[in-house]
């Protein structure tokens, strides 16, 4: 389509209007919102006010006086941005004194400004230039030879967009949307009268506190802020809107492109999960899809030391499906099975577990939120009947109290993150549960009521503290647990909560938290208004993790903090589709829709379908197939778009697991970690590329549709289409991907009213969507719990079994940081490597003093499972006693120091409790010599040196 320019309506709708307001512009009657600008109605009218200072998404700033109007009865001509419509009021917005007016001023800018328009970036596409044609500007009467802007270095240190100072304005803009969107506030506006400029507050934008979301460059009326795209290809000329392929949050955004080149990304202002809001890694680090490293062809190898063999896509699928059939002979119909993947589309992972269940025969399909939030669908299941969050994003607006466990959403969910710093802004309060002192806890005009700084691995006695000051001191929601909770369950848990052994004394000496801070928090939660709980993974990956998703919904509901806006349990999910996959029925004890596999009218439903017996019986999940493989019994798989040779824990074991396997196929974009071990190499397909959904943290069922061909020649699902049809199962056929929608509504009642042709033409919608909900459903639980009535769970503490003891002393736990994605495939194939190019070891400066360790210094990392080398780095974020790290990168090995240990409910691993000792260092650890040097080298694959082509 071609480009897709969203109107502005110069200021923001306004927020709980409850009465409308009529009023005459230029003699015509409108009605909009009590609290509307003039300029808002007149763009509701089709009448475009000039302005330059405002923008539809930032508060009015009234500095350009460009958009002034007249008034019946008010003296002088005031600025339609900053003023109110009232009942009655008769505006005029075109006028010959008025024209003259707008003449002026544009002169006073366009007097100081290059008059480069031919060759600027920014031609055809700039606020300025189409403003001094709306005003009639024809020349300028103060010539340019005076004391001005012009010939300022520009900044091109960003590696995404340049700052040219000369094209400045000072309209502030950048700075406020750095400000009232982003809320970093790295942006300010120095100087007074001609010399105000803008400020990075550093020597440039790159060493700077900027984050790179791109809120100034969005802002921006010329090209003072420009993508470096931009400058170099061009305006862009067409728009295909799609859905960001990072985070859970979920954005929509515009990929705006010339031809088939992609020139930039936009965010969408109707995107309902984002307000056309963005961070560095949807705005900017999608170049991945186009890097030399990406494989594009099939290849396939008979043994893991040979070298790739570049294949047609028919050899490839025939020889993977004749392995898999092999092995399924020779070690029977459970050998062999599948791993979705989060970072595909539902229609993708719906056909791996559909090829699992018809052509594999079995149950054994798993997918990667086994390693994240597992917990939480089996928690929320059993506490509230559905195994997902509760609210909306936007239901955050309405949080009076905000508590924050186990997740940093500045670095993983950095969109979410600034709208709720917002909400902080406006006043609610906050309280951070976390080893680690996260940006969060004091950041520029937010700071924490409180920081629960509790040792890794405590989860669990803290919220049962929390809700034992409720319980015990009359802030429990008496009337709600009557009427909407079970009894018995309840009776069983008052009793169990209130005993003192979940006492914030007791707690103190478990946690480390001082009994007075837990006592504050659980008065402020339980008594400070409309109290929302948000997590990460943080609370899941730890061995209770279900443990304390449960007793994170027993608190909520006990104070009657869920069903309504402002409430509820919310994960934050790593994954752009981690939900998604789950709902697909990636587990292997669930069919779609989370109904068990035993469950005999459920099996019917779906063999009915598929004209496929189906197994009763629970398939393998991903470490059981790990165990299994090593025991020489599980012998085939297939992964999809995952590298679980450096996600998941215990490294060597999942390496060993591996290399025993008859048939590994791997389905993904790089040759990562996990395809050295693989036999046939099946290239996978971009955001950019796939046509389907995506599914975020808040339910919400978001299109994503292809801007350029697929450069496989193959789109994903069809990949797999193939492979089950080569398996031998045929008894249906897709053609698209909103078939396969078709049949994901027509066999997941939660998704019944869901097509691609309602998501094209009404936008996104939060499942439940069907004949009950037909508009979706933005809040659960509203009226009554899924389950019926809400199930209240005894959540006993107990301690892992990974303790620091005197030859590990340190407790490691790890998380992610706001420049970089996952296990980093894509996010280190961008520029967003500039800021964190390698995992560093966080350590408290007196942990770092007993043990010699000088900050930016290698220091050897062991555990009982293996040892890795980082460099260290001092910080007082980190309590002594506990050290930190990311997961990035491939080299850094974090994993190879990870335990088996996992959640007794969902096997989740233990990713956030490992026993460490640190040393210094002056050599790297066997593992990473093993995977530097030649031997890495080789493994990159440069397809001239290292793969065979096709004949």
């Amino acid at each position: 389509m071609p480009l897709d320019q969203d109107l502005d309506f110069g200021t923001p709708a306004p927020r709980g209007a409850i009465r409308s307001v009529t009023l005459e512009i230029d003699g015509f009657n409108v009605t909009v919102p009590e609290g509307t600008s003039v300029m808002r109605a007149a763009s509701s009218l089709g009448t475009q006010i000039p302005k330059l200072c405002a923008t539809d998404s930032l508060k009015a700033f009234g500095s350009c006086r460009l958009c002034l109007v007249e008034i019946d009865g008010k003296r002088g001509t005031p600025a339609s941005c900053t003023t109110p419509v009232e009942p009655g009021m008769k505006v005029t917005t075109q006028s010959d004194r008025l024209a003259r007016l707008r003449r002026g001023v544009m002169e006073l800018y366009i007097s100081d400004h290059p008059l480069d328009c031919l060759t600027c970036s920014d031609n055809g596409d700039c606020e300025l230039q189409d403003m001094a044609g709306a005003v009639g500007l024809r020349d300028v009467r103060y010539g340019l030879a005076g004391e001005n802007h012009g010939g300022q270095d520009k900044d091109i240190s960003n590696p995404y967009f340049d700052f040219e100072p000369s094209k400045c304005i000072v309209c502030s803009r950048c700075v406020r949307a750095c400000d009232e969107v982003q809320g970093t506030l790295a942006l300010t506006v120095e100087g007074r009268g001609f010399d105000s400029h803008i400020s990075v507050g550093g020597p440039d934008f790159f060493n700077s506190e900027c984050v790179s979301c791109g809120a100034c460059v969005q802002a921006c009326p010329t090209a003072t802020l420009q993508e470096k795209t931009v400058v170099e290809h061009g305006v862009p000329d067409r728009t295909v809107k799609t859905t960001c392929a990072y985070c859970g949050v979920g954005c929509s955004f515009k990929a705006e492109l010339k031809g088939n080149q992609v020139i930039r990304m936009v965010p969408d202002k109707d995107g309902k999960a984002n307000h056309g809001h963005s961070c560095v890694k949807g705005r900017f680090a999608w170049g991945y899809a186009s890097h030399a490293d990406r494989i594009t062809a099939p290849m396939i190898r008979d043994s893991i030391d040979e070298p790739w063999r570049e294949v047609s896509w028919d050899e490839a699928i025939g020889f993977a499906a004749t392995r898999l059939k092999a092995t399924q002979a020779e070690h029977g119909r459970k050998s062999i099975g599948a791993i979705s993947s989060s970072r595909c589309t539902i229609e993708e992972v719906w056909l791996v577990q559909r090829m699992v269940r018809a052509a594999f025969s079995n149950n054994n399909i798993d997918t990667c939120a086994r390693v994240c939030h597992s917990p939480t669908g089996y928690g929320l299941k059993q506490t509230y009947g559905t195994s997902a969050g509760t609210q909306d994003f936007d239901s955050v607006e309405d949080a009076d109290v905000i508590l924050l466990i186990g997740a940093n959403p500045t670095d993983a969910h950095p969109v979410f993150a600034s709208q709720m710093k917002r909400r902080l802004r406006e006043g609610a309060k906050l309280i951070v549960a976390d080893p680690r002192a996260i940006d969060l806890v004091r950041t520029p005009h937010v700071e924490a009521a409180h920081h629960l700084a509790l040792q890794p691995g405590t989860n669990v006695a803290l919220v049962n503290a929390l809700a034992h000051v409720a319980a015990t001191e009359g802030l429990l929601d008496e009337d709600f647990v009557a009427e909407r909770c079970e009894t018995d369950s309840f009776a069983d848990w008052i009793d169990f909560i209130r005993d003192d052994a979940n006492s914030p004394e007791a707690a103190a000496a478990i946690t480390g938290v001082p009994a007075d801070d837990i006592r504050a928090a659980a008065r402020l939660y339980a008594g400070g208004g409309k109290a929302a709980i948000y997590y990460g993974l943080g609370v899941t990956e730890h061995s209770q993790g279900s443990t304390m998703v449960m007793g994170m919904a027993n608190l909520a509901m006990a104070t009657g903090n869920i069903g309504r806006r402002g409430v509820g349990v919310n994960p934050l999910r790593g994954q752009n589709n981690v939900q998604g996959s789950c709902d697909m029925g990636s587990f292997p004890h669930e069919f779609p829709g989370y109904r068990h596999v035993s469950d005999d009218a459920t099996r019917a439903i779906f063999e009915t379908a598929w004209k496929r017996p189906q197994d009763a019986e629970p398939g393998l999940r991903i470490p059981n197939m790990f165990d299994e493989a090593c025991g020489g019994t599980f012998k085939g798989l297939y992964v999809q778009g995952e590298d679980i040779a450096q996600s998941d824990p215990n490294t060597q074991h999942v390496e060993a697991a591996l290399r025993a396997l008859d048939i590994l196929i791997v389905q993904d974009l790089f040759l990562n970690e996990t395809a050295r071990f693989a036999h046939v190499f099946l290239p996978g397909t971009s955001f950019l590329e796939k046509d389907g959904c995506f599914i975020n943290a808040e339910r919400r069922i978001n299109r994503v549709r292809p801007a350029i061909p697929v450069k496989t020649g193959m789109a994903e699902w069809a990949v797999t289409q193939s492979l089950t049809l080569a398996m031998g199962y045929d008894e249906t056929v897709f053609s698209s991907s909103a078939e396969i929608m078709d049949e994901i509504a027509t066999l997941t009642p939660t998704f019944a009213d869901v097509s691609h042709a309602r998501l094209d033409r009404d936008g996104s919608v939060q499942w439940p969507c069907n004949e009950a909900a037909p508009q979706g459903t933005p809040i659960m639980h509203v009226d009554g719990f899924v389950r019926g009535k809400g199930h209240f769970v005894i959540t006993k503490f107990v301690p892992t079994t990974e303790r620091a003891n005197r030859k590990f002393p340190l407790i490691l736990t790890t998380g992610r940081i706001l420049s970089q994605y996952n296990v980093g495939a894509q996010s280190r194939r961008t520029e967003n490597a500039r800021w964190h190019d390698e995992d560093v070891l966080e350590l408290h400066p007196s942990d770092a003093e007993a043990r010699g360790i000088l900050d930016g210094h290698w220091v050897s990392v062991r555990s009982r499972k293996g040892e890795t080398t980082l460099r260290a780095r001092h910080s007082e974020r980190m309590a002594p006693g506990v050290v930190y790290t990311t997961f990035h990168h491939p080299e850094t090995g974090a994993n190879v120091v990870t335990t088996e240990n996992s959640d007794w409910a969902t096997s989740c691993p233990e990713y956030k409790v490992t026993a460490v000792e640190v040393a210094p260092a002056n050599h790297r650890s066997p593992w990473q010599e093993e995977r530097s040097g030649s031997a890495r080298e080789a493994r990159r694959i440069k397809r001239d040196d290292h793969v065979e082509p096709a004949q």
